[in-house]
């Protein structure tokens, strides 16, 4: 699917932090697998909450129908960036994993760094895309939803959508890391 046209007020570093953002990525799990010093307790309570973040993002994705219409329903009823919001539930559940400050104090700087303005850009884009946006960015926080209610974020759920949107990725890539934490407290260990 292409990309979104950024509307020009969003400015330059938000254009960036859009194409930088994945590919960023990859060099922050190699910085985070070398610098992570996990034990079984904090691996299992991150996992946990990372498996939490993962079902926040299939459940968004499997609502979400990219740039053709307004998506207010599912876990969108409740917060504007569903997607994001798992994003740093993941965050969180693989910076207690790592029991590493400088892994939190990266993950809070390529937060505010690179998904705050893509955030911004995006809303930018959706505000100048549908008329309709300002009333539901009034009615429905940005980040943090009103309710956790899991049964009401589903309602609707497009399996389908969730596919397209090859959203199975966040599983795999959190059970690679998973994996490799597993493999660094064995080899430590050994």
């Amino acid at each position: 699917m292409p990309e979104p046209q950024i509307d020009q007020s969003t400015g330059v570093w938000s254009r960036i932090a859009r194409r930088i953002r994945v590919p960023l990525g990859f060099v922050f799990a190699a910085f985070y697998l070398w610098r992570a010093k996990p034990t079984w307790i904090c691996l299992a309570i991150g996992t946990v909450l990372a498996a939490m973040g993962i079902f926040v993002r299939a459940v968004a994705s499997g609502h979400v129908d990219k740039n053709r219409v307004l998506t207010v329903s599912g876990p969108y009823a409740h917060v504007r960036n569903p997607l994001y919001l798992g994003s740093i539930i993941i965050g969180i559940g693989f910076a207690i994993a790592a029991r590493d400050l400088w892994v939190v104090i990266t993950i809070l700087l390529l937060f505010l760094v690179i998904y705050l303005p893509v955030i911004r850009s995006e809303e930018a884009f959706l505000r100048g895309q549908f008329q309709e946006y300002d009333a539901y960015a009034q009615r429905v926080p940005s980040l943090l939803p009103h309710t956790l209610l899991f049964r009401q974020m589903t309602n609707g759920f497009s399996r389908e959508l969730y596919l397209r949107h090859r959203e199975y990725n966040s599983l795999l890539g959190a059970a690679a890391v998973v994996a490799a934490l597993v493999v660094k407290i064995l080899w430590s260990r050994g």
